[in-house]
């Protein structure tokens, strides 16, 4: 079974190609700057070096042209029927998506009046969706929601302490997201310690440019970081996280900033570039090293931020049996995962330093020897967990 996976932003298209229900890569790429005069389209096989095409990629339409036509030149597959289903990535499916959904046009509709609430998302999403359904019309389609995992949340977890009607008539709630990568890393901590995910609590980390927390009681989610939108709660790479709703209103009277600008200076001037003029960990890293005090500065406020959301989902919790970090920095960034889990002892929390260095490849056990709380870096895999969903969703509405 040949499952393509596709992840349709505002201005590039990515694409993996997996054999199921092993999961093997058979190929994968992107098409990047679609809507300039130079646009690329990367891609490898799984016997390939990367190859690089340069080209001017007018539109979505163009783009995922391109990629079908890229499979076949390729030899990723003789012809597009060869595929069983085509698996889209959808940044928000609101309330009505608790689960992968094999695209009608009641999906695509339902998909399109959730672009309020991903204006820079799900517009670029829905459009993947279309063209695909264009010109492959006899391949399944299956919608796959970052924030699906997420709508197990209690009530008085995902209610804002705002009048009801902005709820009731506007959808105004906690949503979460990186829904797709938290299940799977779950999963996959789960399958590590040899207990079924029903039985476990979990605290699951999603460090990147994005970056998400999310607790796990008995393997649904009860809490999470993002809300309404992904601004809310880490601090991330150029986004804020938390902070107090009213320095809006402050900036707006004493600078005359209005709402778009606000929004944009929350959402990509923020964060570690807000703080030391680099959304890059790395480049933190190596600024601080050199004495660079706001850098510094940004890596104790990342690790405060990440150390008080752990306590919290402890108390959501009541009981934890594992920490879990993925994600760019959550697998390869031993300092913030020390520096998170600093002084938790008294939780069952506690990093070995030496494990902790050494972590490498696939899935890693960093906690001491007798902590009874482990602490897992996991990989995550969020084109696979498409995939999988997707194969999932066609054998349940076959049967």
């Amino acid at each position: 079974m040949k499952i393509l996976v596709i992840n349709s932003g505002s201005s590039s298209i990515k694409y993996q190609l997996f054999a199921m229900p092993g999961g093997g890569v058979i190929g994968a790429g992107a098409v990047e700057r679609i809507g300039e005069a130079e646009g690329l389209h990367r891609y490898r096989t799984s016997n390939d070096e990367d190859d690089v095409d340069h080209c001017c990629v007018a539109d979505h339409r163009a783009g995922l042209v391109q990629i079908f036509q890229i499979l076949q030149q390729a030899g990723m597959v003789d012809d597009l029927s060869e595929l069983s289903a085509i698996g889209h990535r959808v940044v928000h499916g609101g309330e009505y998506f608790h689960a992968p959904a094999l695209v009608d046009q009641e999906v695509m509709d339902r998909i399109r009046d959730m672009i309020p609430l991903a204006p820079l998302h799900n517009p670029a999403n829905l459009m993947g969706i279309e063209v695909a359904m264009q010109h492959a019309a006899a391949i399944p389609q299956v919608a796959v929601f970052d924030t699906a995992f997420h709508q197990t949340l209690p009530p008085h977890a995902f209610h804002y302490a705002i009048p009801e009607r902005f709820y009731s008539e506007l959808r105004v709630r906690r949503y979460g997201f990186h829904g797709t990568s938290h299940f799977y890393v779950a999963k996959q901590a789960a399958s590590t310690l040899g207990r079924p995910l029903e039985t476990l609590n979990l605290i699951t980390l999603h460090l990147g440019n994005g970056a998400s927390a999310a607790a796990i009681q008995q393997g649904r989610c009860v809490d999470t970081s993002m809300g309404m939108t992904p601004l809310e709660g880490l601090i991330m790479g150029t986004r804020c996280g938390d902070i107090d709703p009213a320095i809006q209103f402050y900036l707006n009277r004493v600078t005359g900033l209005g709402c778009e600008q606000l929004e944009s200076v929350l959402n990509r001037e923020s964060g570690l570039k807000g703080i030391c003029g680099t959304n890059d960990m790395r480049e933190v890293h190596r600024l601080a090293d050199a004495g660079d005090e706001r850098a510094q500065l940004a890596l104790q406020m990342v690790s405060h931020r990440l150390k008080k959301y752990i306590g919290a989902y402890v108390a959501v919790l009541g009981h934890v049996d594992a920490i879990v970090f993925t994600g760019g920095i959550g697998e390869n960034d031993a300092w913030i995962r020390a520096r998170a889990c600093a002084g938790l002892d008294g939780f069952g929390i506690a990093v070995d330093p030496r494990r902790n260095a050494a972590c490498g490849p696939g899935v890693f056990a960093v906690q001491q020897q007798d902590a009874p709380v482990s602490v897992l870096v996991v990989p995550t895999d969020e084109e696979y967990e498409i995939a999988a969903q997707t194969m999932a969703c066609l054998q349940e509405n076959r049967n």
